[in-house]
């Protein structure tokens, strides 16, 4: 059954390289965010309503329901997706169900991002710095070297606006979004890795629970786990989809 893979911020599909590297099959691929080391279609406003359509479109491309996994912003578009479509889905994983929490907050950079002004002149800030600066500020929040100088190459102007679209239609994510993520029927699994400095509380607990989802822990996983423990997740990943085959 094919595997399909959404990414996060300010990511590409190619975070998902090492884990897809460790997969058993080659039944999967990995999806690009439009405007995410891609082009950013015309009249697409980059907004998490249209992100969210987006990815049912592309479900409904499959040739049969899929296992949806996704990741930071891409696991907040299952949420939606599986909410609003759980026929187009097996099952889905997320490590973001957070989002859909009552007590939700954005973490601080996120707050900047969502600031007009602020956010612009943090992306311009960074866009200033060399590639190797900003490698290396990538590094410091947890992503390798190399994956970290794949993510920087492919950060530009467009991803840049891209994101500050996203993160300011998404203020209040989990008011517009949260009611309807509960009781999902096809087979869920939220990820809620304890060293994720971007998920802290019991909020991944509480929206398992509203789901019915399957709560995980996964012992010495950060926010970047597809790029720091890819064989593991890969294994996990692969008995939870076996449990519900």
């Amino acid at each position: 059954m094919q595997v399909v893979f959404v990414h996060g911020v300010p990511e590409t599909h190619q975070v998902w390289d090492r884990l897809r590297g460790n997969l058993s099959g080659d039944d999967h691929l990995a999806l690009s965010l439009p405007g995410f080391g891609c082009v950013l279609p015309d009249r697409f406003e980059p907004s998490m309503e249209s992100y969210a359509d987006w990815l049912i479109v592309e479900l409904e491309r499959q040739d049969e329901p899929v296992h949806l996994v996704g990741h930071d912003w891409g696991g907040i578009l299952v949420l939606r997706a599986v909410s609003l479509r759980p026929d187009l889905v097996a099952s889905w994983v997320t490590d973001a169900a957070g989002a859909a929490d009552p007590r939700f907050a954005w973490h601080p950079l996120a707050k900047i991002w969502q600031t007009p002004g602020e956010g612009e002149g943090w992306m311009d800030a960074q866009l200033s710095l060399s590639d190797q600066d900003r490698t290396a500020a990538l590094a410091r929040f947890g992503v390798p070297e190399a994956d970290a100088l794949v993510m920087v190459e492919a950060f530009d102007r467009t991803m840049a606006d891209a994101i500050l679209t996203l993160y300011r239609s998404a203020v209040s994510v989990h008011e517009d979004w949260g009611a309807d993520f509960a009781d999902i029927p096809a087979p869920g699994l939220v990820l809620a890795p304890p060293d994720d400095p971007y998920a802290p509380g019991r909020g991944a607990e509480r929206a398992a629970e509203r789901s019915g989802a399957r709560l995980t822990r996964p012992h010495g996983i950060g926010h970047w786990w597809m790029l720091t423990n890819p064989e593991a997740m890969a294994s996990l990943l692969q008995e939870f989809w076996s449990s519900v085959a």
